[in-house]
């Protein structure tokens, strides 16, 4: 259940950061909203399987310093 909860609120962030206008996009290029967007769209869309250990690595390595980076918004 708790994996559930994590891919949930991962594709959250990601619907809200395809919302995000190109010209907030521009002016935090240290952001990398690509990747945001296409990790929900894997999850979302379910292609192939979706990678348990790529979700908790991406929780564990790259969400604290993401949760760093929206705060400047």
């Amino acid at each position: 259940m708790l994996i559930l909860s994590v891919i949930k609120e991962i594709e959250i962030i990601g619907e809200a950061a395809s919302k995000i206008s190109e010209e907030i996009k521009i002016k935090y290029p240290e952001i990398p909203w690509k990747d945001i967007i296409g990790m929900r769209n894997r999850l979302i869309h379910g292609y192939f399987e979706v990678n348990i250990e790529l979700v908790w690595n991406t929780v564990k390595n790259n969400l604290p310093q993401l949760l760093l980076l929206f705060q400047k918004l």
